[in-house]
């Protein structure tokens, strides 16, 4: 630290070498597999860890309220899937049959009066439906915070749901972790592009809390633990990497394991969580509806009080993520294009398009574009799937930064939420204010815009052979709201005429491309 900084960073615990570590999510195969319910499977950690108790031997069911949100998981079939709500007792009580170990991965980001009832009742019907079927052990992951502070909405939320099942009937494993450092996840999505944003940063004076971090692979191995802990414990456990770091600290550590310059971060007086919500909306993928409590969570210091959990749950072999190495990870998962989950693709339930021909008597003014390209079709399909992202979107970069940022102004998307990876792309992940509606593999792309606007978007993209090459359709979907729906897509109308057209072009000419460079790459025949 020099003296351009706030305050010293405080003094953490030094970091074990990184060297040989293994990968601390790998499941150990269960002494005794369990069959198990998964919550929140369409979630950033229920969906990582479905697989690693598959493969630790249990047997697991999940349930969804919308299946077609796990169509494209590689573990489908290895689940069973239970289609209902939470707050759906009878549903619960049917899914819970024959469970051992029901882990209850549920928070909803969303605020607002009765929130916090709502979250608390939904944990009062499951742990009901738990004892009512039986089930052995309910375990639960809630945040890491001090005693007796007063807490912002959703920590109080989360707290509250753990309590609920400790006083329940069934014996109850609440996990209190920090800051989860992984590919893909809110935090360190938050950490990531504050550190890149600006190389001197005024920030608000929690960023000289104390926070202790840990790699989402340690609370991964930690709740796959709990499937096979034995006996009656019902209580909380801290989770951590045992590393105490401001988070300002945080962002620097960022910023050097990414091979930027230095970055100052200057602590001013005031605590402004609402205004620091808002700026990370800003700068952020993050959306406003999230950044406010992600900042709310932060008031206050996170460092474990006790470690207590060794005593049930050994450290993994090699040590826990220091965090600079969790940091690493991450960036190393995303240049590699292998993030597993998202924060973006667990989002909100939406209508889908209604069926052609008729729209079902919506209103609807549409945007259709046809272009004959000389690319095979396959060519033309794979420009179509990695669409958005780092690809971009192929007309006007300008325009659609734009209104990206405009979006985000009025609390919405944006376009930095990207994609999970930049050529493949299944039903209902996130493709920046897009979500990806329906897939015909080869054939078909609906996307389903999540932008602020007066009414209903999507966005078609398909392909079909035409001759020796192929036919691109484009069309641009709008169900208006109301007379300014209407004046919305006025509006945007001349941009339209620009942009879509460059857009048909520009997609068949890059598929185009592509069939040649494979071409050349593979040499004459013989």
């Amino acid at each position: 630290m020099n003296g351009t900084t706030a305050t010293p960073e405080p003094a953490g615990t030094p970091a074990p070498a990184p060297q040989a570590a293994p990968d601390a999510s790998a499941s150990v195969r269960a002494a005794s597999p369990k069959t198990v319910l998964v919550t929140g499977a369409t979630g950033y950690i229920g969906g990582r860890l479905v697989p690693r108790l598959l493969e630790a031997g249990h047997k697991v069911k999940v349930v969804v309220r919308t299946p077609a949100k796990i169509a494209g998981v590689p573990w489908l079939e290895q689940v069973e899937v239970i289609q209902g709500s939470l707050d759906d007792g009878d549903v619960l009580r049917s899914a819970l049959d024959g469970v051992e170990v029901l882990f209850y991965l549920v928070h909803s980001m969303a605020a607002g009066a009765g929130f916090e009832a709502k979250e608390k009742a939904m944990a009062e019907t499951a742990a009901k439906a738990a004892s009512d079927a039986g089930v052995g052990r309910i375990v639960y992951l809630g945040g890491l915070h001090p005693e007796g502070a007063e807490l912002s909405t959703h920590m109080r939320s989360r707290e509250a749901v753990g309590k609920v099942f400790l006083a329940g009937p069934v014996d109850a494993v609440v996990f209190q972790a920090g800051v989860v450092i992984g590919s893909g996840s809110a935090s360190f999505e938050m950490i990531r592009h504050l550190s890149e944003t600006l190389p001197l940063m005024p920030a608000p004076s929690w960023v000289r809390n104390r926070i202790e971090a840990i790699a989402v692979r340690d609370v991964l191995y930690y709740l796959v633990g709990a499937a096979s802990l034995e006996g009656p414990i019902n209580r909380t456990f801290d989770i951590g990497c045992r590393q105490v770091l401001s988070y300002a600290g945080m962002m620097k550590e960022y910023a050097a394991e990414a091979g930027l310059p230095h970055r100052v971060v200057l602590a001013l007086p005031i605590p402004a969580p609402k205004l620091a919500g808002m700026w990370v909306a800003l700068t952020t993928p993050i959306p406003l509806s999230m950044s406010l409590p992600l900042v709310e969570s932060l008031q206050h210091d996170a460092v474990s009080r006790e470690h207590d959990i060794d005593a049930y749950i050994p450290v993994p072999e090699g040590g826990l993520t220091p965090y600079r190495r969790a940091v690493s990870l991450a960036l190393g998962k995303e240049r590699d294009a292998q993030v597993e989950t998202t924060w973006a693709n667990a989002g909100a339930d939406a209508d889908p398009l209604p069926s052609d021909p008729e729209w079902a008597g919506h209103r609807v003014f549409l945007d259709e574009r046809s272009y004959s390209s000389p690319a095979d079709p396959k060519h033309v399909w794979t420009i179509i799937e990695g669409i958005g992202g780092r690809n971009g979107w192929y007309s006007l970069p300008l325009a659609w930064r734009v209104r990206g940022w405009l979006d985000k102004l009025t609390g919405g998307a944006g376009l930095l939420r990207g994609r999970r990876h930049p050529h493949l792309l299944a039903e209902g992940e996130v493709v920046d204010w897009w979500r990806a509606e329906r897939i015909d593999r080869g054939r078909l792309l609906r996307l389903r815009a999540e932008m602020r606007a007066p009414g209903r978007a999507w966005l078609e993209l398909s392909v079909e052979p035409e001759g020796n090459g192929s036919r691109y359709r484009q069309r641009a979907i709008f169900f208006p709201k109301g007379l300014s729906g209407r004046l919305y897509w006025l509006a945007v109308l001349p941009f339209h005429r620009v942009i879509f057209p460059a857009m048909s072009h520009n997609i068949t000419a890059a598929a185009q491309k592509l069939e040649e460079a494979e071409s050349e790459s593979a040499g004459p025949s013989t």
